[in-house]
């Protein structure tokens, strides 16, 4: 049974004519079993040796075809640029464009496709898609909305709707439709892919990852599948599979900086540890020393000292010193030692958080400056919505963990309050410092 599915995959590719329904016989096989994309690499190896010296137009279409459909962009719109002027090669361009992120060419040669009559409803969608990609949503709706006949049956159609109401905002209408796409095609990868991406926004990392991989398991797989999948592994602590999500994207495009940065990132994330217990230890005594000292039993002269002194918390008491309390009116040794009994039942004790350490001094309040005068430029940059950075996906969960709303929030923050978030590292630190500097703007002791 394997050998003739084998031969089922060199005889298409080898079938003349090479037409629309060959490619759909392909694609019918490869999507029965993802391992005869195996097969296809090998006969479109054969093909290129077989035709090196005589190679016409029909051999540079089915090679252009088979290495996109591979996933091998960049060799495949080389191919195909020197095939006939035919529907298909036009088409496929189209893909090789849009998996490239190159909207404006892919949205020309799905146009110059329906032309030349290959596909004419499917490459209409797919030109719609580019199109909204390059922010012509009214034209792509329109186009839409002369193909409404196809709703119920057109995967693709569902797909481009859901990701035009996606792009709108509308995620709860947009994840029904991806949902008719998947019901329709279970492995439309651009279906898998915005579903995956509307559960990531929704932090359902785990119904995420599980359309992710879905997404790269039959090519053309696009790029960004593997750069979200990678960082969603980060979070998991999976440094080895992000690390392999990110080299696929660079077998395809060996320059994309993103991807060559975070490679970076994984192999310096493997070499440290990660003390899950220590960390359970500083949580629960971050919480210790938020609890305010009213919620203890002392006495009012002691109370009414704290007060006066703006000592509010258990963590104000760590970074007191008892030469301090001494110093205040009425303020005695009782009390101090009433205190001091106090503050080691709770196993901290005064001045503590002056003594240095690791994680104490995260610990000490952060309560504002004085009030300084703010230029009106000044303050519409802070009040900026943090969306308008335009931040990586690993940077935007690491602003979500620590509540950052704007960019006034993140000014506030130092380097290395940020590189306390989990998965936060100098390449996004790098990242955020580069989007406030060109706003004028820097982090806290930057």
């Amino acid at each position: 049974m394997a050998e003739m599915m084998t031969t089922d995959v060199r005889a298409i590719m080898d079938r003349t004519p090479f037409d629309a329904s060959a490619v759909a016989d392909l694609r019918e096989v490869l999507g029965r079993d993802p391992s005869r994309y195996r097969t296809l690499r090998d006969a479109v190896a054969n093909i290129r040796e077989r035709d090196r010296k005589d190679q016409k137009p029909e051999t540079y279409l089915r090679l252009g075809v088979g290495e996109v459909l591979l996933g091998r962009y960049g060799s495949g719109l080389e191919h195909l640029k020197r095939a006939s002027e035919a529907g298909m090669a036009f088409f496929f361009q189209g893909l090789a464009f849009e998996n490239l992120q190159k909207y404006d060419d892919a949205a020309k040669a799905f146009a110059q496709a329906a032309k030349l009559g290959y596909d004419p409803k499917n490459s209409e969608l797919h030109r719609a898609g580019a199109l909204r990609r390059t922010g012509q949503a009214e034209e792509a709706k329109k186009i839409l909305g002369g193909l409404q006949k196809l709703s119920g049956v057109s995967a693709e159609f569902h797909f481009q709707q859901g990701a035009i109401l996606a792009a709108e905002g509308e995620l709860g209408q947009a994840a029904s439709e991806l949902e008719k796409a998947l019901s329709l095609d279970r492995d439309h990868n651009g279906a898998l892919f915005e579903l995956a991406y509307i559960n990531d926004l929704f932090g359902n990392d785990d119904a995420a990852v599980d359309l992710y991989k879905r997404c790269t398991e039959r090519p053309p797989v696009p790029l960004a599948a593997w750069i979200n999948l990678g960082v969603l592994y980060e979070d998991e602590m999976r440094f080895r599979e992000a690390e392999q999500c990110y080299r696929q994207v660079l077998a395809h495009e060996p320059n994309h900086p993103r991807a060559r940065l975070f490679v970076k990132d994984c192999q310096a994330s493997k070499g440290m540890y990660y003390d899950e217990e220590a960390e359970k230890g500083y949580t629960v005594l971050k919480q210790l020393l938020e609890i305010p000292v009213t919620d203890f039993e002392l006495s009012v002269r002691s109370r009414n000292c704290l007060r006066k002194m703006n000592i509010r918390t258990l963590g104000d008491l760590t970074r007191t010193t008892e030469a301090a309390l001494l110093s205040s009116k009425n303020f005695g040794e009782t009390s101090l030692a009433e205190i001091k009994d106090m503050m080691g039942s709770k196993g901290v004790r005064l001045g503590m958080a002056l003594e240095g350490g690791d994680r104490n001094v995260a610990t000490q309040d952060h309560r504002a400056d004085p009030p300084q005068e703010v230029a009106p430029e000044v303050q519409a940059l802070l009040i900026k919505p943090i969306s308008e950075l335009s931040l990586s996906v690993r940077a935007r969960k690491c602003m979500s963990k620590l509540n950052i709303q704007s960019v006034g929030d993140l000014a506030k923050r130092s380097g290395d309050e940020l590189l306390e978030c989990k998965n936060f590292g100098v390449t996004s630190l790098n990242e955020v410092r580069d989007k406030l500097s060109t706003l004028g703007l820097k982090l806290k002791n930057d």
